[in-house]
């Protein structure tokens, strides 16, 4: 007879617990990640950098996960290693990644030094932006799998949607305070220093995690002695990568993921300079409009997660949000339409389509994929991700200094350049509709091979 013993998992505090810790972690991360984001015209102004310098710099992000595989190699570590390895290195690799991106941008040692015909002062804040960015996504993944570990079975999708949400808290706050921060404390850096010291409190809070996660662990072990279970044995082999890769199903949502997140978060990192140039908004508050985006879906994100949890509808739910998307950015193109009220009400569209999508997306890939492989899945994800977060913010930066300057401007006494993003928004306003595209032949899959995109997550007893 089987013995039933209750697990930490069992418990709704326990769990809910746990996620707030992780997610707790990613707001630090997310911080980080989109500190820079509102500061470019105080970067051209103070450290002399343009457009394409601010693009390489911002595509940096991606570097190492690309091309030195970095995000598969953790997806391998996570699933060979665990969770709690994982995660502490990934948290000490963005404080590392942070500290070196910090001193870049504030000592004046490598003023005037060039290198690869860059400011060697980009290209070693990128260097440290780009260990960051492995930190981050590792982090990311690990936090992924963390909660299908605590949630599967249960409100797996709002889970999924809540920790987003914290995290979307990180990028509101740092568009929203970062220029305002610079400008106080006089110094572009200072909003750098602030998120890492914020990463050091994220990595402790993980390390306490950890405790959690190993009582876990050792419940589950007690609970399947009791039984007599034996489990399966989850050592990485190389035809998991071949599995997952085979998968039509698969591949669809890791193009519909970096597609979407193309064309948000690399728009996020030029919102602020959009709301400047195009709307005539103030430089140290322009910041506060593209903030309405992140906090929008603070209460969004788990909404759709929790209606793709009872109700289901995933892949219709990833349609419409392809659909808000391409709605917004195309509007943002259309040059006449620079009234400040406009931004804002397609600023708060944005943030609907951006809580739409990423509610059903990341919930949907264990329908796909065992959940012994969901670590490598989830990276290989992200690692394609990964390509268009690195090459669309590189590729908008070159275009804006190309194709788009229109005149000169003065911040605070200096003369930069203005820019036109009508080219800018046209390009994001492509990536939504091939997004679109890929979200249907999701669902025609999802139909041929029933994994259950349109089903509650939430099993009945």
């Amino acid at each position: 007879m089987e013995k039933i013993r209750k697990t930490l998992r069992e418990s709704k505090s326990a769990r809910w617990i746990a996620l707030g810790v992780i997610s707790f972690t990613m707001l630090c991360g997310y911080y980080l990640t989109d500190v820079m984001a509102s500061l470019k015209p105080l970067l051209e102004k103070e450290l002399l950098w343009n457009s394409a310098e601010y693009g390489i710099f911002t595509s940096a992000y991606g570097w190492f996960n690309v091309f030195l595989f970095m995000l598969i190699i953790g997806g391998i570590i996570l699933d060979k290693l665990g969770i709690r390895f994982t995660g502490r290195l990934a948290t000490v690799i963005m404080v590392i990644g942070t500290a070196i991106k910090y001193w870049a941008i504030s000592t004046h040692s490598l003023d005037g030094h060039m290198l690869f015909g860059m400011k060697l002062q980009v290209v070693v804040a990128g260097f440290g932006y780009a260990i960051f960015g492995v930190g981050v996504e590792v982090a990311g993944i690990t936090v992924s799998r963390i909660i299908v570990k605590w949630f599967k079975g249960k409100e797996m999708a709002l889970a999924m949607g809540l920790e987003m949400a914290t995290a979307r808290v990180g990028t509101g706050l740092a568009i929203a305070t970062s220029a305002p921060l610079a400008v106080a404390l006089n110094g572009v850096s200072k909003p750098v220093l602030l998120a890492l010291i914020l990463l050091c409190i994220g990595m402790i809070a993980f390390f306490l995690y950890t405790i959690m996660d190993k009582k876990l662990d050792e419940e589950i072990a007690a609970a399947n002695a009791d039984n007599g279970v034996i489990p399966e044995e989850e050592t990485f082999k190389l035809k998991d990568i071949l599995f997952i890769l085979k998968n039509k199903g698969w591949w669809y949502i890791a193009i519909l993921c970096v597609l979407f997140y193309s064309a948000v978060f690399p728009f996020l990192k030029y919102a602020t300079d959009l709301m400047v140039n195009k709307f005539g908004v103030n430089e140290e508050i322009a910041g506060l409009i593209p903030m309405l985006l992140p906090f929008g879906t603070i209460i969004l994100t788990p909404l759709f997660g929790n209606l793709y949890d009872r109700k289901g509808k995933g892949a219709s739910i990833m349609i419409l949000g392809a659909i808000l998307l391409i709605f917004v950015h195309a509007l943002f193109s259309v040059p006449f339409l620079n009234q400040t009220p406009v931004a804002i009400f397609l600023i708060i569209v944005l943030g609907i389509g951006f809580s739409l999508v990423p509610s059903a997306m990341w919930p949907s890939v264990p329908k796909i994929i065992p959940e012994k492989q969901l670590g490598t899945a989830y990276a290989l994800v992200f690692w394609v991700q990964n390509w268009g977060l690195m090459g669309v913010p590189a590729l908008i930066g070159w275009v804006l200094n190309r194709y788009c300057i229109d005149g000169t401007r003065l911040v605070q006494g200096v003369e930069v350049p203005n820019y036109n993003y009508t080219l800018p928004m046209i390009i994001f306003t492509s990536l939504g509709l091939l997004a679109l595209l890929f979200a249907f032949l999701l669902k025609a899959e999802d139909r041929k091979k029933s994994y259950g995109l349109e089903m509650p997550n939430i099993k009945k007893d």
